[in-house]
């Protein structure tokens, strides 16, 4: 939308402010609208919807479009205006505040007064406030402060010598005074007969939502426009949606949409968890239901939100008899909802297979947004919302932590900065002057550490781990090494080379060879030095005497690694799950056929990369080793004398060698031996040592003089002796 002069004004259209500044009440405007209004940043502005609010000035940071303004949600709600309404924006003066009256939400009535007015001093200096306003301090609390009461009137600046005093809200108020104007969705019309736990127990909006942009956008068009202008719906001579389904992982946000969409509505706002409904009479459960509805025709507009809705509206073959009934009142219900535009039912679930498809059809959930894994820059958006109103130390890289977190959903993120925090407070109460609140800073080896405790949680039940070892672990395997760089790394490094020359990386890796070459220790290593999350499947443990079980394990590995993409899966003794079929038992058949449909499925996917090992490539069905699937095979083969050299020196790192000790030497002699013997080995020849000495000194002893412990020659031979060479054997 273009800009247009009105009185000394610019008519600009509203949209939700960045992440960041949730809170600050700053306004962002377009470059073009900037020097149009002559303002400077850091300077006032008066916009105006149904009513007026001052902010103050910031530059755009390239990403605000033209004829727009980013202002964040108490400054909309404070200029009574939504996401999509149009204002004018004026330059404004302000006058400096003498004093400034406060009421605190209910949240902090037992707060000492004294250190909610040092909290609220030092996050509202150099804001402009207005009486009747509500003010978001999140460092303070996550409901607003309404301003009372200003010194002078009109909108004013909170300087040093403002006097800001916090009253506690009249006895027996349950609302804010003078708050209600523009945000109605805070108290439910009718307090008594929602219970305490229904309420959102803190505000949200949609700057408190990072990387579910579009996301946010599809539920909007479905709840807002028909609650908001359902004129529209009729011109077009069409029926408002009546319900919206929202599916994904969980932690991915999808309550959290919908309490942000009934906080920007106008509009009542009810929230059933699917179990409360349920009920051990005949009849019963079907009524609560009823009841809902009709709650929420009496007070509509209103949301009508189930959370787990999986739980009452299975499929009814599956289920039982009271689930059938509760599932066909819903469809009745939702039927039922023809006549008005004004009720909207959204649904949340992390199973969507399993609802009802009757609830499924147009009409009823008319629209299914799935609500997925962030993305890097998603995670940075969620990031930027999680580390707001938190003391980054200077060496802190959000861009950095939001590359190193694949697989993390919201909720992830959330736990994840709590932890760190939590992980700053140890460290300050451990330190006398450390509580200081002005030095608490949450610095990076927090956050790392607290990276190192939280897994994804998608992943949690195969433990989607990030292995600490790099490829200078592994000593020799050169080629293998460059090979599967290619097919890992490459995809994700060289994204742009692979799309220009339109070519689909390999998805499938086969590492073959002896027992004992390094094959296991490849892949891990390969993970480590990707920074991808890793999912480790020994071949037998996917397998289960019940038919289709063993299928569904395979199905359920792959979507796990999807949704934490990108991810490397890794099949240890893959032999034994993908046998030749027409020799093995009818299971193994099940299994090596869904692993085929999986590995065709992965074109879709380049992030997504299938690493297998075995020392028996023979026995492998031939249809999993065709290009397409497993097609890069790569021979782990025994070390020649170099790579027997590079593997002792890895596993000889750091170890107290006598001056007889030639390890290239040793190394020479070891032929036939595979890199799990030499570890072996050198491990043995430690043992010699330690044991000698334990039994020389004693225990106290061999402690104190631990530094003098020496891995002699002649350890090393008689380890040689104790080890047999693994290819020998064979």
């Amino acid at each position: 939308m273009g800009m247009s002069q009105q009185s000394g004004g610019v008519r600009l259209t509203v949209k939700a402010a960045q992440k960041r500044d949730a809170g600050r009440g700053v306004a962002r405007l377009p470059e073009s609208a900037r020097s149009e209004l002559g303002v400077l940043s850091g300077d006032t502005v008066v916009i105006e919807g149904e009513r007026r609010t001052a902010t103050k000035v910031w530059p755009a940071s390239g990403d605000v479009p033209d004829g727009a303004v980013l202002i964040d949600a108490d400054t909309r709600a404070n200029a009574g205006v939504s996401i999509g309404d149009t204002v004018t924006v004026q330059p404004g003066s302000l006058s400096d505040a003498i004093s400034v009256k406060l009421t605190p939400p209910e949240s902090l009535a037992d707060v000492d007064q004294r250190v909610i007015e040092r909290a609220v001093n030092r996050d509202l200096h150099d804001r402009p406030v207005s009486e009747g306003e509500q003010v978001a301090l999140e460092r303070v609390a996550s409901q607003p402060f309404t301003v009372t009461d200003t010194s002078p009137d009109g909108p004013v600046r909170i300087t040093d010598q403002t006097v800001v005093v916090v009253t506690p809200p009249p006895a027996g108020s349950d609302e804010q005074p003078d708050a209600s104007a523009g945000t109605s969705t805070e108290q439910p019309a009718h307090e008594d007969e929602v219970d305490e736990e229904a309420q959102p127990p803190a505000r949200v909006s949609y700057e408190d939502i990072g990387g579910l942009d579009e996301e946010l956008e599809q539920v909007r068009e479905m709840i807002e426009l028909p609650l908001s202008r359902p004129e529209l719906f009729r011109r077009l001579g069409v029926d408002p949606p009546k319900g919206v389904l929202l599916y994904g992982p969980p932690g991915t946000g999808k309550t959290l949409i919908a309490r942000a969409v009934a906080h920007e509505v106008d509009a009542e706002f009810i929230t059933v968890s699917g179990p409360e409904i349920m009920s051990k009479y005949k009849g019963e459960s079907e009524e609560h239901v009823r009841e809902i509805f009709e709650e929420a025709e009496e007070s509509a507009p209103a949301i009508i939100f189930f959370d787990e809705i999986d739980s009452i509206a299975g499929q009814r073959e599956d289920s039982g008899d009271v689930e059938n009934r509760v599932v066909a009142q819903l469809l009745s219900l939702m039927d039922g909802l023809d006549f008005r535009g004004d009720v909207i039912v959204i649904g949340a679930t992390n199973r969507v297979d399993a609802i009802d498809p009757a609830l499924r059809r147009g009409g009823r959930f008319d629209r299914e947004i799935e609500i997925g894994v962030p993305d890097k820059s998603g995670r940075k958006e969620i990031f930027d919302v999680h580390t707001r109103g938190m003391p980054l130390a200077e060496d802190v890289s959000v861009e950095k932590l939001s590359a190193q977190t694949h697989g993390f959903v919201g909720a992830d993120i959330d736990a994840l900065t709590t932890e760190a925090a939590m992980l700053t407070l140890r460290r300050a109460r451990s330190d006398p002057d450390g509580l200081d609140d002005a030095e608490l800073e949450v610095s990076r080896s927090d956050l790392e550490d607290a990276l190192a405790a939280v897994d994804p949680s998608a992943m949690r039940e195969w433990v989607a781990e990030t292995p600490d070892v790099s490829f200078a672990d592994v000593g020799g395997l050169d080629d293998a090494k460059s090979t599967l760089r290619e097919a890992v790394e490459w995809p994700l490094t060289y994204d742009r080379l692979f799309s220009v020359t339109n070519t689909d990386p390999p998805s499938g890796v086969l590492l073959h060879g002896p027992p004992g070459t390094g094959k296991t220790l490849l892949a891990r290593a390969l993970a480590g030095e990707s920074d991808v999350n890793f999912v480790h499947v020994n071949g037998p443990e996917l397998l289960d005497r019940y038919v289709g079980e063993s299928e569904k394990a395979v199905r359920e590995v792959f979507e796990r690694a999807r949704q934490s993409a990108p991810s490397i899966v890794f099949f240890d003794e893959i032999d034994a799950i993908a046998a030749q079929r027409e020799d093995s038992h009818e299971v193994t058949e099940r299994v090596v056929s869904q692993l085929l449909t999986e590995l065709d499925g992965m074109v879709e996917n380049p992030n997504l990369v299938v690493l297998a090992a075995t020392n028996r490539k023979d026995a492998i069905d031939p249809a999993l080793l065709r290009p397409g699937r497993l097609d890069n095979h790569v021979e782990v083969p025994a070390p020649d004398a170099t790579a027997r050299r590079a593997i002792i020196d890895v596993h000889g790192r750091g170890k107290p060698f006598a001056d007889d000790v030639d390890l290239e030497e040793i190394a020479d002699g070891l032929e036939g031996y595979t890199g799990a013997d030499i570890e072996a080995i050198v491990r043995e020849a430690s043992m010699l040592s330690i044991r000698e000495t334990a039994e020389r000194l004693g225990p106290e002893e061999a402690n104190e003089r631990a530094d003098e412990i020496e891995i002699t020659g002649e350890h090393f031979e008689r380890a040689i002796e104790s080890v047999e060479p693994t290819l020998d054997s064979l």
